[in-house]
């Protein structure tokens, strides 16, 4: 019996991994929300069905969730929390089953009424509070932080082999967006793991130094870190960002150093083999560190 799966966020670093490897799938047919249905057929080609609608109007998705079996869900975290008790009120009683995209850090059993803080984590919290409260079946995965984080270095990559930044020493078990889409895929198409938090780690501890140092070996060159103090960092690197962001950011890779991300071996248990390196991360990004497309 074939099932239709409906991705969010399907022209992005993860949810294109989900669409990716749903293509491949037997018996599955895969539908994108876009808010730019021209743009995001073009990006992703013939085998993908794309339908216009926005997370934040519920009203639009009427289409996009006709016959759903299946949702990925990506949403705009903090920005449109005051959009979440109506849009996921609509995906519980039109879609069977939601995997969502939410972040390490979230309690184990979020409160079904607790009201989002202003926060990335309590915006998480917030949903998986609602999908739990709601939805038939959900499995949420709390991710590590994303290896394509880094990609923040490339501007500074491109033109030098210097790389100015904070908190060399803070210790991460980052995640390959490929894991996360691989996972996501198998949830979404798997009748097990359902109404569960799935934290999602790389499959080592890397220092903020050690990973520039498996990118400037994926490049072949040799690469500097050049540590940056706090408040010289949210200036130069965060100019546009409320302060008090800017400082927990900072202060959230410090405290890293002590306690670093925990290391999980859920990919495995999932997809029955190992989690990715941030090495293989490197060297699968290549040009997005060179600028040569």
């Amino acid at each position: 019996m074939q099932r239709t799966v409906l991705v969010t966020g399907g022209t992005g670093r993860v949810g294109g991994q989900v669409v990716a490897r749903l293509v491949e799938a037997e018996g599955v047919r895969v539908r994108v929300l876009s808010r730019d249905p021209a743009r995001a057929s073009g990006a992703l080609g013939p085998q993908v069905e794309v339908v216009g609608g926005d997370l934040t109007a519920r009203d639009s998705l009427s289409a996009a969730l006709d016959g759903v079996d299946g949702l990925f869900l990506v949403f705009p975290s903090v920005t449109a929390d005051h959009a979440a008790g109506r849009l996921v009120a609509t995906l519980a009683e039109r879609v069977r089953r939601i995997v969502y995209l939410s972040t390490h850090g979230v309690p184990d059993d979020p409160d079904h009424a607790a009201e989002p803080d202003g926060t990335i984590l309590g915006s998480h919290a917030h949903l998986e509070g609602l999908l739990a409260g709601s939805a038939a079946e959900y499995a949420f995965l709390r991710s590590s932080g994303f290896a394509a984080n880094t990609l923040a270095w490339a501007p500074q990559i491109q033109q030098s082999d210097v790389l100015r930044w904070f908190v060399p020493q803070a210790r991460r078990a980052l995640v390959h967006e490929a894991d996360l889409g691989a996972v996501a895929a198998r949830l979404l198409t798997d009748d097990r793991h359902q109404r569960a938090a799935h934290h999602l780690t790389g499959p080592e501890q890397l220092t903020q130094v050690e990973q520039l140092a498996a990118i400037g070996a994926a490049l072949g060159r040799t690469l500097r870190y050049e540590e940056m103090d706090s408040a010289e960092a949210a200036a130069e690197l965060f100019p546009e960002m409320p302060a008090g962001v800017a400082a927990a950011i900072i202060a959230g890779h410090a405290a890293m150093i002590t306690q670093p991300e925990p290391v999980t071996d859920t990919v495995r248990h999932l997809l029955g083999r190992p989690a990715l390196t941030f090495a293989q991360w490197a060297r699968d990004h290549v040009e997005d560190f060179t600028g040569r497309q």
